[in-house]
This record gives structure tokens, sequence and C-alpha cells, in this order.
């Protein structure tokens, strides 16, 4: 509110006192802020000690001869760049590295493909349709150890499941090693790790390809784009934003994978399936290695995050062109 006061002829202008509203309004202003404050203030605090904390931590740990004694003597001494020297000079890196790439280029591939099939199968009206895919999701739902131990199980060479069907139906005639052999054990962990993440895959592709107008395909179907030319011209392109989070994520989750590797074969036999990640298992809780295992953790780190700045990267250029 304004108040002027009479002045005589001549006299200077009156100065316009601001009155109480404004001030009002104000305080209120900055109760509200602190309000949303105090209640972002929890999750923020959650997020600092649980993901911040261990985080720092970790780098640091990187640079330290941080090893079993530290915890009783609390003694861990800076030792610069030897933690990560000595881990990319290891003789396991360069297999561990391999089988990492392989593992999580194969997991992707076959989840991927194996997920698009079955989302675009389920969009198809027909009987029991919502029940099995509810039943698909179980996979994903279940404790990763516990999936790990029934396929380990499954997979075991003399008593088996899978090799006591084929046997029975005479694919083959002796049993295969598919876990303790070097040249199935991955190939058995990447066809277990593509059964564990074919639901997701479906449940986001399967989302993605419901928000598809029914329109498009109907005016698709006046040009010609009927079957391949259909999933190819509308598909895809209407679905390529849901395909980027699928892959994203598919990537990030994958190349950290380490209870279903432990549970099926601890990354033997001889190291074939050895991944950075149960390397880095290795050394921190069973070498007692706390330092380097940080170090090849923060490396993993470091290959994620990349691999993250590829893929948004190329993401902003083909929206840009597109």
């Amino acid at each position: 509110m304004t108040t002027t006061a009479s002045t005589a002829p001549g006299a200077p202008a009156p100065v316009a006192t601001e009155g109480p509203a404004p001030a009002r309004r104000r305080r209120r202003g900055a109760d509200q802020a602190l309000v949303r404050y105090l209640f972002v203030a929890p999750a923020a605090v959650y997020v600092l000690a649980f993901f911040g904390y261990p985080i720092v931590k970790n780098l640091v740990m990187g640079f330290q001869a941080y090893d079993f004694t530290t915890f009783f003597t609390g003694h861990a001494p800076f030792i610069g760049l030897e933690n990560y020297t000595a881990t990319l000079t290891d003789p396991i890196f360069l297999r561990a590295l391999r089988n990492t790439g392989l593992f999580t280029i194969g997991s992707i591939i076959g989840q991927f493909v194996i997920g698009m099939g079955l989302s675009l199968y389920f969009r198809r009206r027909f009987p029991l349709s919502g029940a099995l895919r509810s039943m698909l999701l179980l996979p994903w739902l279940l404790p990763m150890i516990a999936s790990a131990a029934v396929w380990r199980w499954i997979l075991e060479q003399d008593h088996g499941v899978l090799n006591r069907v084929l046997t029975g139906i005479g694919l083959i005639q002796e049993p295969i090693g598919w876990l303790t052999t070097s040249d199935t054990a991955l190939i058995s962990v990447i066809m277990v790790n593509i059964w564990l993440g074919i639901p997701f895959n479906v449940a986001l592709l399967y989302s993605g390809l419901q928000a598809i107008p029914e329109e498009l395909y109907e005016a698709g179907q006046l040009d010609g784009a009927t079957g391949w030319k259909s999933f190819w011209h509308i598909t895809l392109p209407m679905l390529r934003p849901v395909v980027g989070v699928v892959l994203l994520l598919g990537v990030i989750y994958t190349i950290k994978v380490l209870d279903l590797i432990l549970g099926l074969t601890g990354g033997g036999p001889a190291n074939a399936t050895q991944t950075l990640a149960t390397r880095s298992y290795e050394m921190s809780f069973i070498e007692f290695d706390f330092g380097r295992g940080a170090a090849l953790s923060n490396i993993l780190i470091v290959i994620a995050l990349l691999f993250t700045v590829v893929h948004l990267r190329a993401g902003a250029r083909a929206a840009e062109k597109g």
C-alpha cells in the first residue's frame, strides 16, 4: 500500500512508503521456500550418506595402501597411482576386460532382440495375454542369487536337468560341463543373464509400443507399409527414445553384474567368466587388497560414464537431425 502526504505548491514530490502487504508476501515466499527445502532435505541426506559418501570413499581408497590391517591400525598411506598401475598390469585384467565386453554385448543383444519380439507379440490382443505378461515378469522379480542357484542346478554337468533332457532325446551323447568348461562357461552365463533381462526389456518396449497411435499404421497400410516395412519405418523410429533408454540402462546394469556370476561360476573355470566386477570383488574380499579393488571399481565406473556420455551425445545429435 502506498501513502502520500499533502504538500504546499512547489514543495518536493512526496516519497512513497511501502505498506505491510509486500513485506508479508516476501515472508510468505521465504516460508514456502523453507518448507520445500525441508521436504527435500531427508532425501538429500539419504543420497549423500548412502551414495555420495561411498563413492567418495572408494575414490580415496583407490589412491591408498588400504588392506586388512587398516581396519585395526587405521593407517592407509597415500601411494598415488600405484594401485591403478598394479591393476592395469595384472595378467587377469585384460581377460576380465574382454569377458566384460563379451558378456555385456551378448547379454544386451539377446535381451533386446527377444524383448522386442515378445513386445510386438503381446501387442496383439489374444486371450490370457495379460496373465502371460505378468508371468513374464517373474524372472525379474526373483532375487538374483536365487535365480543363480536354480540355474546352477539346471546346468549341472552330472545331474542337471538340461543335460538329462538333451541326453534323453538323443541330441548329446555325454553330459556337457556348461559351467565347468572354459569353452561354454561364459556362453552359459550370458544365456542366464539374457533370461533375467528379458522382462525389463519387454516392460519398457511394450509401454513404448502402446504409445504409438494406431492411425500411423493405418496410414502406412495405405502406402504399402506392412510387415517389416511397417516395423522399420513406423515402429522403430517412434520407439527410438525408449530404445535409447533400454540400451543405456541395460549396459549400465549388465556391466556391473556380480551376484549372478558369483552364484554360477565364481569367475571360473580358469577365469573364463572373470569380469571387472568379479575381479574387483575378488581383490577386495578374497585377497583383502581394498585399494586395488577400489581402483578397479573406479575404472569400471569411468567405463560406464564414458559409454553414457557417448550414448547421450549420439542421441542429442540424432534429435537435432531429425
